[in-house]
């Protein structure tokens, strides 16, 4: 075996742009900022990570800004000199010097199971305990153009068996139009795919109570956190209220938000996004809480690129509690491929990538073409 020891660590900030606006409850972006964690160790293996916000600091108050100078400055000195099948005590240690900040602990904690995969000639689902399944389903999030556009973006997607459950964003608009619009794509779906929402938890409780209803009477098939991620008592109030699924995503980032979640019956299904929660490991405590608490879990995205993405497939497939499918659709937004061999995406499913490590390569003259000077 290699020199496991870490010996570097690189940091690089790409904005990559997107093939049209990604729309919020609060923001839209046209690019993803993204950055990009490099570990080498002693025998020249490096293993790579995705810093990933979904669309700046508005969500979880972090920014790769941030992230990068929290890495370099403070992380970065826990790292060296240590050995990269030390994640246990490394992120422990890096507990005890950087509070929150789980997107930035994220990127360190998937590069340090990349580094080690490949160290050992395996991929990374085998240090999770082995894949089970080969492939995911993804839910396709429709983007904020007019209905019909919206419709026939759908309609296209079914037809080339790319998605067969899509997204829509809600929260930026009037309520009531955004109600109307979101149900104009339901009946225009019906009996071809399911539809979806997220308010990313701009609805107080009073429009809450007026609209979701209207919602889940028009065929939307899960509401996802339609309200602040901290009153956690009206999620709980609208998951007994309503007759589909409600699922906490601004409400869940640590296995202690999970139980709570789960002691108020606050929601059916958790969003498990690997990059707020802080990484691999701490992920599969979320699952777990939930799981024992009879919740399913979705594989929720940050929008991240192909290398964020790959980490959160190869946890996908090797962790039964992933059972409300995902939306792991990030790379598809990209207008311009980051890997030498793109993800796989076919059938409304992507599929776990095979070889050492997350199974994929940079295109290091793409990762060049959209670094940050």
């Amino acid at each position: 075996m290699s020199d496991l020891s870490i010996v570097s660590v690189e940091t690089t900030v790409l904005d990559v742009p997107l093939v049209r606006p990604h729309k919020f409850a609060t923001t839209s972006m046209d690019a993803q900022p993204i950055l990009l964690v490099g570990i080498t160790t002693g025998g020249g293996v490096t293993g790579y990570g995705e810093g990933v916000v979904p669309g700046g600091p508005w969500w979880g108050g972090e920014s790769v800004e941030t992230m990068q100078a929290i890495v370099e400055r403070y992380i970065v000195p826990v790292l060296l000199g240590r050995r990269v099948d030390e994640i246990t005590g490394i992120m422990a240690d890096i507990e005890r010097v950087v509070a929150s900040a789980r997107f930035a602990k994220a990127a360190v904690d998937v590069a340090l199971h990349d580094a080690w995969a490949r160290c050992l000639g395996v991929p990374v689902h085998t240090l999770l305990g082995g894949a089970f399944r080969s492939s995911v389903d993804v839910t396709w999030a429709l983007g904020s153009a007019p209905v019909e556009e919206i419709i026939a973006e759908a309609q296209e997607k079914i037809a080339d068996r790319k998605h067969f459950s899509f997204k829509l964003k809600m929260g930026a608009l009037d309520p009531a139009a955004d109600t109307a619009r979101v149900l104009r794509v339901t009946e225009a779906l019906a009996g071809q795919a399911g539809v979806r929402v997220d308010v990313n938890a701009r609805w107080d409780r009073l429009t809450a109570l007026r609209y979701l209803p209207k919602l889940a009477d028009g065929g939307v098939e899960l509401i996802e956190q339609p309200t602040p991620g901290q009153q956690l008592e009206v999620l709980a109030e609208l998951n007994a209220l309503l007759p589909i699924p409600v699922m906490a995503d601004e409400s869940v980032h640590t296995p202690h938000d999970a139980l709570e979640v789960a002691r108020r019956g606050a929601a059916d299904v958790i969003a498990v996004k690997t990059t707020k929660c802080g990484g691999l490991r701490r992920s599969r405590e979320v699952v777990a809480v939930a799981r024992a608490a009879g919740l399913a879990c979705h594989g929720a995205t940050s929008i991240e690129g192909p290398i964020g993405t790959a980490a959160s497939i190869h946890f996908a497939c090797a962790e039964p509690g992933i059972d409300f499918g995902t939306e792991l659709f990030g790379p598809l937004l990209f207008s311009e491929e980051l890997l030498q061999e793109p993800l796989s995406y076919a059938d409304g499913q992507v599929h776990l990538p095979t070889g050492p490590g997350l199974g994929v390569e940079l295109n290091m003259d793409a990762v060049k073409r959209w670094t940050r000077n």
